[in-house]
């Protein structure tokens, strides 16, 4: 079954609780982008901001490091049961202490890979996490288009799970609306981070509700 993470990077920051309330009882979760304007050139939430979304949902929360300083936002983050921690393989070396730092915080650990970067780099890991991100646009901005070009990602993914028997959720990130969701389903991806193909919609309850039938739901 596909679960819909709404993302709140796109949604309206003067009124962020209203539409968290509102998109409730049709999302999984809630996913969040955490930038630095060092990884990526632009800024976004702070661990205030992080707090105050946990503070008003019991939902869990998918939550995307973009950040050079993965450890230190590691160290300080806190989560609901059953969240995510994405942090980008592109962004530091020390991937396996990092992954046992997150399950050490009762936290699924995520990995995330930008377009460009080899899904075979993730490997290596899959038999210590059960998460991938897979990037569908470049990060640091919302509301770009989807890369064509990460479907193969997914491909190869689940390929080398299925040879290996790994278990693996692929979650993906960037552009995903009405016209690629049901093909992504299809093609193995399991959660969606979704910001301006839900926020961007006249009524956002009416727009998850049609996404999440297209994924199969």
């Amino acid at each position: 079954m596909a679960k819909i993470y709404p993302s709140l990077m796109a949604g309206n920051l003067l009124d962020m609780q209203k539409d968290i309330k509102r998109l409730e009882p049709y999302c999984a979760g809630y996913h969040l982008d955490i930038m630095d304007d060092h990884f990526v050139p632009n800024i976004t939430f702070g661990l205030d901001f992080i707090d105050a979304v946990n503070s008003v949902t019991a939902k869990p929360l998918w939550v995307q490091l973009m950040v050079e300083n993965v450890d230190r936002w590691v160290d300080a983050i806190s989560l609901n049961a059953n969240s995510i921690l994405s942090f980008h393989i592109e962004s530091t070396k020390e991937i396996i202490a990092i992954i046992d730092r997150i399950k050490k915080k009762n936290i699924i650990p995520s990995i995330s890979i930008n377009p460009k970067t080899p899904v075979e780099r993730i490997f290596p890991y899959l038999d210590v996490i059960d998460h991938v991100l897979i990037m569908s646009v470049e990060p640091g901005f919302s509301g770009q288009p989807f890369l064509p070009g990460v479907v193969d990602k997914v491909s190869q993914l689940t390929g080398y799970c299925f040879d290996a028997n790994i278990k693996c959720k692929i979650g993906m990130d960037g552009g995903i609306d009405e016209s690629n969701i049901a093909m992504l389903a299809q093609e193995g991806v399991d959660h969606f981070a979704i910001g301006s193909g839900i926020f961007g919609k006249k009524d956002i309850v009416e727009a998850i509700k049609k996404l999440d039938e297209l994924a199969g739901n």
